[in-house]
């Protein structure tokens, strides 16, 4: 496992819950401590399920703490916590600071540390959902598509991902133009898609989709130039003709980040609602 730090105690929340802050869940050589912070239900009923939110940025830029500007601030975040899941929310790598597959090994890495010490967080890593926005969307997809093994000999590999959420995602590197060398695509992976194949292909959930995948919910502006929505529309029909439960919502009118739409509680709800249907099941009435 990598180098961590244990977790420090938590604050109390307004709603009777936890929140740790600025966990270093991986202290890697050369690199600044990498961070997340939970947001843990109010107690009742045993351990909570989790979701691991990864923020958007184009790979450039982006911070845990902040959702897309179209959303309330940590609106989303206490939508989860009311529904009874907590929401761990997390740095990595950027593609300033590294080349993909660092920013995968990251969100790995961040769930790795969220089961060592789900007992002393008070969460349920059996029931574990991933979402994102944009490039967060991205690799959500790809932690549920590319399930972590063991970390040694004759280890056994670890539950995986239960659910996901996606929120207009890129999903394949090559879509838009696989030859330039400047794109947030490019700088991703060191360069041009076209010119790096099979880590464009790595790196694109499109290619990863098999008949094990968890269920998928995708939700996409149907005005977004930024990313279009073939990006979802794609996965969905290759999740699709794998067997794989999914659903796609396409966002009328709505830009990147769902600029536009007039209705973003409706897109938290419908988020939410998925992980309490996956991840709490006939103990959501409880």
């Amino acid at each position: 496992m990598d180098l961590h730090l244990a977790p420090v105690p938590p604050r109390p929340a307004p709603d009777g819950g936890r929140v740790f802050e600025g966990l270093s869940y991986a202290l890697r050589e050369g690199f600044r401590p990498l961070l997340l912070d939970l947001h843990v239900p109010p107690a009742g009923g045993g351990p909570a399920p989790v979701v691991v939110w990864i923020h958007g940025g184009a790979f450039l830029s982006g911070d845990r703490r902040h959702l897309p500007e179209t959303l309330t601030p940590g609106s989303l975040f206490e939508a989860f916590t009311a529904a009874g899941i907590a929401v761990a929310t997390i740095d990595y790598r950027l593609s300033g600071e590294a080349v993909f597959p660092a920013q995968l090994d990251d969100v790995r890495s961040a769930i790795a540390y969220l089961r060592y010490y789900a007992d002393v967080l008070g969460i349920d890593t059996g029931r574990l959902g991933a979402s994102g926005e944009s490039a967060g969307g991205a690799l959500a997809a790809l932690a549920a598509l590319t399930p972590q093994v063991g970390g040694g000999p004759g280890e056994a590999s670890p539950p995986g991902i239960a659910a996901a959420v996606l929120w207009y995602p890129v999903t394949d590197l090559a879509l838009r133009d696989a030859t330039a060398v400047d794109s947030p695509e490019a700088k991703l992976l060191g360069g041009a898609p076209a010119e790096l194949p099979e880590q464009a292909a790595a790196a694109g959930a499109v290619h990863q989709v098999t008949a094990a995948a968890p269920p998928f919910l995708l939700l996409h502006g149907t005005a977004d130039d930024r990313l279009p929505p073939e990006h979802s529309e794609r996965l969905h029909g290759r999740l699709l003709a794998a067997g794989v439960r999914s659903t796609y919502i396409p966002v009328p009118g709505a830009g990147h980040v769902f600029a536009g739409h007039d209705d973003m509680p409706g897109v938290v709800a419908a988020t939410v609602d998925f992980f309490v249907r996956e991840l709490l099941g006939d103990r959501a009435g409880a």
